[in-house]
């Protein structure tokens, strides 16, 4: 009995968060989108596309700032957002309850909408720091993110390629580790007390703008022989080169690894909602470049490229009508 009305109370609450009371012949839908910090990528893109969606008709939509991938997840199991912006790598992990969500129970009804942009791993150190890899950076200060972020994740896997750990359960700390967010460890950085942060986000990413506009610090790229090994081991990644003048005072391409970004929801999300949002995004495209340029990667034709998710119905019915090929894999 008490199940039961547990599950009404969440039906009630997931109703009263997507429908407003207006005229009978036309739902009127509240999304709320979770993004992330205020210095990364997803937060300017989220807003861009609150803006796109409220075009609609029916539909009232809204961006928050949120601590990442890890939080958006709980925040759509919680039914207090609607759809996100997430890593896929750690969508992957909640979805199958491995990795970082190993214990947890499997969130089985996580469904991604398409694929966004490469989210680019940017290792920032300190100028003139003598630092030239991150294996450089056993013993030094680092900013590998905010706690339990996606960031801070990604700063763990690949610290390890190096045989670099800064959590005091995992064996001998060798790298010190602080945890902030982007905009805060530009500013550490910027008075020169660290040595290096990890930011990832689209490229160009405003904290990275940020940092090396004031020369405090540089890009730094990652050994050909690390970035295999990650790669091989956490297949979602691949070798990404982060152009030569991307970045102010950047006179060098830099090596470095990167993994697609998503938007994704709940598969008690309505059909027509979410292919009502799916079509707004890919027929706004202009727009949304607009609002961060990583978005000119979010086209048609790459609409599942690195999807591991299963994707939500009304994202699937769009997508094929503009011809893509859903594979087995990514369909509930």
């Amino acid at each position: 009995m008490k199940k039961c009305a547990t599950i009404l109370l969440s039906v009630f609450v997931v109703g009263m968060l997507l429908l407003a009371g207006v005229p009978a012949d036309a739902a009127q839908y509240r999304v709320n989108i979770a993004t992330a910090t205020t210095g990364g990528a997803y937060y300017p893109i989220g807003n861009t596309m609150a803006q796109i969606y409220s075009k609609i008709e029916g539909v009232r939509a809204s961006a928050q700032a949120t601590a990442g991938t890890p939080q958006n997840i709980e925040l759509l199991q919680n039914d207090e957002v609607h759809i996100a912006i997430g890593q896929i790598g750690i969508c992957y992990y909640a979805y199958t309850a491995t990795g970082s969500y190993e214990g947890k129970t499997p969130y089985t009804n996580e469904r991604g909408m398409f694929t966004l942009y490469p989210n680019v791993m940017h290792w920032v150190v300190k100028k003139n720091s003598g630092i030239k890899s991150v294996g450089d950076l056993k013993g030094k200060h680092i900013v590998p993110g905010q706690v339990a972020s996606a960031t801070e994740i990604n700063s763990r896997e690949m610290l390890d390629a190096y045989g670099l750990n800064y959590l005091k359960d995992k064996g001998e700390v060798t790298v010190t580790a602080e945890y902030l967010g982007y905009n805060e460890a530009g500013d550490q950085m910027k008075n020169g007390l660290i040595d290096a942060t990890h930011i990832a986000g689209g490229v160009p990413t405003a904290s990275v703008m940020d940092i090396l506009s004031s020369e405090a610090g540089e890009l730094l790229s990652m050994d050909e022989a690390q970035i295999k090994i990650i790669c091989e081991k956490y297949p979602w990644y691949y070798p990404y080169t982060i152009a030569a003048g991307t970045y102010p005072k950047q006179t060098q391409d830099v090596q470095t690894i990167a993994l697609a970004n998503i938007l994704f929801t709940d598969a008690k999300l309505p059909d027509d909602l979410i292919y009502k949002l799916t079509k707004a995004t890919f027929e706004n495209h202009e727009d949304m470049v607009i609002g961060h340029k990583a978005t000119e990667y979010t086209v048609i034709e790459n609409s599942v490229k690195g999807m591991l998710i299963p994707l939500h119905p009304g994202s699937i019915k769009y997508l094929e009508e503009q011809g893509v090929v859903i594979p087995d894999s990514l369909k509930p």
